[in-house]
Formats: structure tokens, sequence, C-alpha cells
């Protein structure tokens, strides 16, 4: 990445954090980077790829942060223990403000409903194999849909991150709900091997009565 390229995306992370999806002109992008305007539209070709380019970057750093210790949870619990120090970090680094204008934003831009799909993805796909491998071994995976589960808790927690600036103490009930639930999980995967087996037996009962 050469050097007006990487000042630009910088330049358009830090004025949508800051100021916001809809206040980040070429201009104000360009005079951040200290760079002449043109070069926004000769990059990057209009405002909003610029936009989507930053924020892309930000969203594959920041789940790439985190991987190392997503490796070492063992237990729902550890990964909500996890996702508490993300909210944390992300909300200080800028990065929730960043994605709260993106989904914003995506309404009437297509270019930015684009930007947030691929951060909505990214966190999927970071999340989906530590899912799977907690859920292995769990009667729980008869029926869980791993994909979808991911999908459902990825766009909860975003949903719950943007959520805790109008109302944090609702914020705060919706994730002890979320604890107490893995909880709950946590209890049925370390079942003796007899009991799994009835839980197991059970479940499949139930998904077939219910297909």
């Amino acid at each position: 990445m050469n050097d007006t390229r990487a000042r630009l995306l910088a330049a358009a992370a830090t004025a949508v954090r800051e100021d916001g999806a809809a206040a980040a002109s070429a201009r104000s992008i360009a005079a951040r980077a200290g760079v002449n305007q043109a070069l926004v539209f000769y990059h990057f070709g209009t405002v909003s790829e610029l936009v989507e380019a930053a924020c892309g970057l930000a969203v594959d750093e920041a789940a790439g942060s985190y991987r190392r210790e997503l490796d070492e949870v063992t237990s729902l619990t550890g990964l909500l223990d996890v996702g508490r120090a993300l909210d944390r970090r992300e909300r200080a680094s800028g990065n929730v403000a960043m994605m709260a204008q993106l989904m914003s934003g995506a309404a009437h831009d297509p270019v930015l409903a684009r930007a947030a799909r691929y951060a909505m993805d990214v966190w999927a796909a970071t999340l989906e194999p530590v899912l799977e491998r907690l859920l292995a071994d769990s009667p729980l995976a008869e029926i869980v849909d791993g994909p979808g589960l991911t999908r459902a808790l990825s766009a909860a927690f975003i949903g719950l991150q943007l959520y805790e600036d109008v109302d944090p103490a609702s914020t705060a009930r919706a994730l002890e709900s979320l604890e107490r639930l893995a909880v709950v999980v946590d209890v049925v995967n370390d079942l003796g091997p007899v009991t799994r087996r009835a839980v197991r037996s059970r479940l499949r009962s139930t998904r077939r009565a219910s297909g």
C-alpha cells in the first residue's frame, strides 16, 4: 500500500469515527490526510468506496487481533468474557461508532450497506469455528445450526453494542441473560456420558417431531 492510499484510509476511518459517515467528504478526508482531494477519487473512485475500504481494513485488523484469545476459549461463558473485553476495546478504539455509522448509512447508500455486510461476514467467520469447537461434543449439536447460531450471536452482539449508548441498563441485563444461557449450555456439556446420551436422544426425538 502506497503512503497516500494509507493516509487516506486512516483519515477516512478517523472521519467516520469522529464526525460520522454523512460528514465524511472528499475535502474533509483529504484535509486530514494532508493530500489533494482529487486523490480520493483517483485511488478509490468515490467517497463511499473510500469509507468502505477504511472500514473493511479496520474490521479485518480488529477481528484478527482477537483470534488468539478466541482460540484459547474453552466454554461459552469464556466466549462471553472475551465478548465483554472486545466491547470495551472496540468502543474505546471508535470501531463501535464506525459500525453504527455503517448501519445508519446502509439504508440509503448501497456501498455502505455492502461495507456493513462485510463487517458482519468477518465477525461471523471469526466466531463460527469457535462455536463449532465448543459445541462439537455437546448434545446440543443435535439441534444447533452452527452458521445460523453464529449469525444470530454476531447480530445480537453488534446490536447490543449499538444499543448500549441508548439504554445501558437494558443492555447490561441482556448480556446477563446471555451469560445465564451460556452457563446452562456449559452445564449440559459437562454432564456424564449416560446423561449426555439421554439428552442427545431426547433432542433427536424433539427435532424429528418438530420437523
